[in-house]
């Protein structure tokens, strides 16, 4: 492998960004498509309670579609297990746990490192423009949310995520990065619901992610996204814990 400090000799294709939310459907989305958007989304961001009864008769009528559709889009959502299908019983939310969170973090931290080594080693100079600008937005939320202004946890996440996306997004990878989107997707979960600020800790976190970048030292890189996802997930299992979910 080339060395990672030595810029790139030649402009490399770059994965397309993973998501943490699904995206907005394309304005010729299916009636199925849109309801299938917005089922997902409102679990990923937890406005659909873990645990809760997805009844088929009575979400048709909040999601406007019918029962048969809703009855497929949860049966693809409980694929990427995002719902649990529980045969005649119907369908529902996935239950959280702080042993689940800890399995979905290990392999968040498996591939974001593998992808960060990989990126840090291809990355050209118009990778590093998009880290610097995912960074700038993120240090200015971080900033201001630290400051006690408030800020929606949506937005906020939105942020996160896209820094620590354009951190792998020269990997070269679309298995890899479609397969951290999903991952990403599950641990969103858990953020959403435990709602855990680490402030300035975190901000610095991010700072020196962003200047590894730039340095292309990927191993201080990778040391400090472990203590940035273990510190996390200890304080959100706490909080999962303390409301009374069981591992």
């Amino acid at each position: 492998m080339s060395d990672p400090t030595s810029p790139s000799p030649r402009r490399r294709r770059t994965a397309p960004p993973a998501r943490a939310v699904p995206p907005s459907p394309a304005p010729d989305a299916t009636v199925g498509e849109i309801a299938y958007r917005r089922v997902r989304s409102d679990i990923v961001l937890a406005r659909l309670a873990p645990g809760r009864k997805l009844r088929l008769d009575r979400m048709r009528e909040d999601y406007g579609t019918s029962v048969g559709t809703l009855r497929e889009l949860f049966s693809r959502l409980a694929s990427e297990g995002l719902v649990v299908a529980e045969g005649s019983r119907g369908f529902q939310v996935p239950a959280v746990s702080a042993a689940d969170l800890r399995e979905i973090a290990s392999m968040r931290g498996l591939l974001e490192c593998h992808g960060i080594r990989e990126s840090f080693t291809r990355g050209d100079v118009e990778w590093e423009g998009r880290v610097v600008a995912a960074h700038h937005i993120l240090a200015r939320v971080e900033a201001r949310m630290a400051a006690g202004e408030a800020c929606p946890p949506e937005t906020w996440r939105q942020y996160d995520w896209a820094f620590h996306r354009a951190l792998m997004s020269a990997c070269g990878s679309r298995v890899l990065m479609d397969t951290y989107a999903s991952i990403c997707d599950k641990y969103l979960r858990y953020q959403m619901i435990a709602a855990v600020f680490r402030g300035p800790v975190a901000a610095d976190e991010h700072r020196v992610l962003l200047e590894s970048a730039l340095d292309r030292d990927w191993a201080r890189a990778q040391r400090t996204l472990t203590t940035h996802i273990d510190d996390c997930v200890t304080q959100m299992a706490s909080v999962i814990d303390g409301a009374g979910h069981g591992d």
